[in-house]
This record gives structure tokens, C-alpha cells and sequence, in this order.
């Protein structure tokens, strides 16, 4: 079970930051300092999600970063379907760019159904991959692919399926 968490905070955002847009910099800041760690009656806090609500920033005599009053929402991003725990059978639609499951009607007739990306839906955990992770810091010039990509490992990721009754986008289970 996964639980979408309202947190409120006060995110520094130093000097060197301000010439970045405000939301990408906090953004940034908040996933530096609240992924990959476990709160209490909140459990291990995975991704943001998004920023509902920032304030007026302040910068205190002596600091010279801003400090900014956030309310923000963090939710859990990375969870895989693999294509062989679809509904069966389905195909990937190249011109759609989305799967299809080729439901039988039961008359011999197949009933596109078609599984577009940002849609709700229902599915079972099959597998749980939790990958230890150092804090990323910031991005240095100049460098390497493999460094920046090692930087984007999710540290939890959770296998999918809905390849089960009662499984899948809700709108196709709506009138059954």
C-alpha cells in the first residue's frame, strides 16, 4: 500500500541556486533531502510528487541563501509492468504508442481496449526491489554519461502485474 503524505517545510535554497527557476530549485532541494529516507507514522518517503502550495522566501541576516515555506505531496513513482504481466493478449500499438489488450467478446470478435499512459488503474505487487542509494549532489560539468545515469537509480522500485480479473484500468471493470 502505497500513502500520498502532505508535508510542510522550510527548504534553503543557496545563493548559487537563484538563478534556477524557484520550483525546479526546491524540487531538487526536497528530493535531495527527503528521498530515500523514513519517516515516522509516514513510512520510507520515495519521490516527490508535487508542490501544492510555496510562500514568500526570506533570506536571514547572515545566510545568504532563501528559505521558502513548501507544502508538498510524496508519492511513489516507480513501479514496473513488464509486457508478460499484461492481460493476454496484447500488443503495443506503434501510431498509439500505448498497449492494447485484444479482448475476446466471447462471439470470436476482438475488442481493442487500449491502456494509455497517465490512466488509473488496479494492479498486484509481484516483486519489491529496494537498491541502497548515496545523496546525489549537485551536477558537475563535464561529466561522464555513466556517472549521471548511475545518479537516476530509483532506490525502490515495485514489480506489477495485471494480467488477473478485476485488474487493469478501472474504467474497464466500471460496469461489471
Amino acid at each position: 500500500m502505497f500513502v500520498l503524505a502532505e508535508l510542510k517545510d522550510t527548504v534553503r535554497i543557496p545563493p548559487w541556486e537563484f538563478k534556477r527557476k524557484l520550483n525546479d530549485a526546491i524540487t531538487d532541494e526536497l528530493n535531495r533531502k527527503l528521498a530515500n529516507k523514513v519517516y515516522l507514522n509516514v513510512g520510507l518517503c520515495i519521490a516527490l510528487h508535487d508542490i501544492t502550495k510555496i510562500e514568500e522566501s526570506y533570506i536571514f541576516p547572515g545566510d545568504g541563501a532563501s528559505h521558502t515555506k513548501v507544502i508538498t505531496l510524496g508519492f511513489f513513482e516507480d513501479i514496473v509492468i513488464p509486457p508478460n504481466k499484461l492481460q493476454h493478449p496484447s500488443r503495443f500499438d506503434q501510431m498509439e504508442q500505448a498497449w492494447v489488450w485484444e479482448y475476446d467478446t466471447g462471439d470470436g470478435e476482438k475488442h481493442d481496449l487500449f491502456m494509455d499512459a497517465g490512466e488509473i488503474i488496479r494492479f498486484r505487487v509481484v516483486n519489491e526491489s529496494f537498491t541502497e542509494t548515496l545523496p546525489t549532489g549537485p551536477n558537475v560539468s563535464g561529466e561522464s554519461v555513466e556517472k549521471s545515469e548511475a545518479k537516476n537509480i530509483s532506490p525502490y522500485t515495485l514489480g506489477g502485474a495485471i494480467d488477473e480479473p478485476g485488474l487493469g484500468l478501472l474504467t474497464w471493470w466500471e460496469n461489471t
